[in-house]
């Protein structure tokens, strides 16, 4: 977690008195727990749901983008702050960006504001559904299925502590309406004289519309982590969000975006339209009767643009393999699983060779049927 140095020059802020309730058996701390959905002692196991005010929000409510303020990215630097644990009287110092964590010398739980002046608070949170011990059975199942992984790290590889945090995402629906022009082809194939045979295209004009709505485009508010990694461990099912009450990041770890939603909606906004291309592909060979699409040309126009800026939930942790760490993700809601294996150079050139045998075979046979 974060460093203490109590030389640091970080400003003091208050913790969410809600984030750390006492156990009214024995006293420990509760935290959130992924099993039961609400807040649970780890000492002696007692159970209390969240409470939910009457008339609140269940879930985040979309927000209008054109309406949003506070849109540009937060270059949070090296700031800190410091934190005064209410059960102890610690002090500790955090990253500007966390918004959750445990105080070191007690295990309190520190969840302090969500927003300040310069970010917005988060509109809700997709809380965990998966155990560290769930996350650590899902790790082991997936390296096992990783060919390309040596024997001896599928059987050695052991997790180190799972490090539960929420991770910062904006969201973004939109609607689209394309015109799109380019050309569309149908292979035949045909033999040459000299027996061979060879693919020939025929190339027809093509244009038209297209229109289709996008729900809850991911884009990640953090630049702290790895991006690939993250992207693998997607999708999230978004719509189970429920409205941010901090009671539900109680003993994680929590982060506040840098990426602001102006340049979010960028990265979106691209995204949307690789989507887009694909599905008009799609759209023209299914449409024609084609097998190939070129020199495609789209002009995508973007309304009833909203956005939601929710925390959810990721494991992280890493093992060990001939001296090497590789870190790996698991999906908090989900459980599916991303990270970084070790490669058996030798399965890598089996694989390769049976490849490029198969390939050598099926030409051979493709010879000799058309000769016959």
């Amino acid at each position: 977690m974060s460093e203490f140095d109590t030389n640091l020059d970080a400003q003091t802020v208050d913790t969410l008195e809600e984030t750390d309730r006492k156990c009214p058996s024995c006293g420990g701390v509760m935290d959130f727990d992924p099993k039961t959905g609400g807040l649970s002692c780890p000492y002696c196991g007692h159970i209390e749901e969240i409470p939910v005010e009457k008339g609140s929000l269940k879930s985040a409510e979309e927000q209008a983008l054109e309406s949003a303020d506070k849109i540009e990215n937060c270059d949070w630097g090296v700031d800190k702050k410091t934190v005064i644990c209410k059960a102890c009287g610690a002090e500790s110092v955090y990253d500007a960006l966390e918004i959750s964590a445990v105080c070191p010398f007690c295990g309190s739980n520190q969840v302090m504001e969500a927003s300040d002046q310069n970010t917005m608070a988060p509109g809700g949170v997709v809380p965990f559904q998966i155990t560290d011990k769930q996350a650590s059975s899902l790790f082991k199942t997936w390296i096992k299925r990783k060919w390309f992984c040596p024997k001896l790290a599928k059987e050695s590889a052991k997790a180190k502590n799972f490090k539960g945090i929420y991770l910062p995402y904006w969201t973004f629906d939109a609607q689209t309406h394309s015109r799109y022009h380019g050309q569309f082809g149908r292979d035949k194939v045909k033999r040459k004289s000299d027996g061979k045979t060879e693919v020939v295209t025929t190339w027809y004009p093509v244009q038209g519309t297209h229109s289709e709505f996008f729900d809850d485009e991911l884009v990640c508010g953090s630049t702290n982590h790895n991006q690939s990694m993250l992207q693998g461990i997607e999708p999230y099912r978004t719509a189970e969000n429920k409205a941010y009450q901090p009671e539900y990041v109680a003993g994680f770890a929590a982060e506040r975006y840098s990426v602001g939603i102006k340049e979010a909606w960028q990265m979106a906004k691209e995204n949307i339209k690789y989507k887009l291309r694909g599905s008009i592909e799609r759209k023209i060979k299914k449409e024609n009767d084609a097998d190939r699409v070129r020199n495609l040309q789209i002009d995508a126009a973007f309304s009833k643009l909203t956005y939601k800026y929710l925390l959810l939930p990721v494991w992280i942790s890493s093992y060990k393999y001939k001296d090497k760490v590789y870190q790996f993700m698991v999906n908090g809601q989900t459980g599916k699983v991303s990270g970084k294996t070790p490669i058996s150079i030798p399965k890598v050139i089996i694989t390769v060779a049976a490849v490029i045998a198969l390939i050598i075979l099926l030409n051979i046979m493709t010879s000799l049927r058309y000769s016959g």
